[in-house]
C-alpha cells in the first residue's frame, strides 16, 4: 500500500467519523442551547436542568440514528477490507 492509499483511507475515516458523530453532537448542542435560553429567560440556575434533558434526548436520538450510523460504519469497514484484500 502506498502513501496515497493510506492518506485516502485516513481521509475517509475522518469523514465517516464526522458523519457518525456530527448528528449527535448537533442535537446535543441544540438542546443545550434551548435549555440555556430557557434558563436565562426564567432565571433558573439549576445544573441538573441542563444535564438530564440532554442525556434523554441524546439517548433517544442514538436509538433513532443507530441504523444510519451502523450502515455508515459497515460500509466503511467493507471498503477497508476490500482494499486490504485487493
Amino acid at each position: 500500500m502506498d502513501e496515497a492509499a493510506l492518506l485516502e483511507i485516513a481521509r475517509d475515516a475522518v469523514i465517516v467519523t464526522l458523519k457518525v458523530g456530527a448528528p449527535i453532537m448537533l442535537i446535543s448542542l441544540a438542546v443545550g442551547l434551548l435549555i440555556s435560553l430557557f434558563q436565562a429567560l426564567t432565571q433558573i440556575q439549576e445544573a441538573t436542568l441542563t444535564f438530564v434533558p440532554k442525556v434523554v434526548i441524546v439517548f433517544m436520538s442514538l436509538l433513532l440514528l443507530a441504523p444510519f450510523m451502523l450502515h455508515a460504519l459497515i460500509d466503511f469497514t467493507e471498503q477497508i477490507m476490500s482494499r486490504a484484500a485487493g
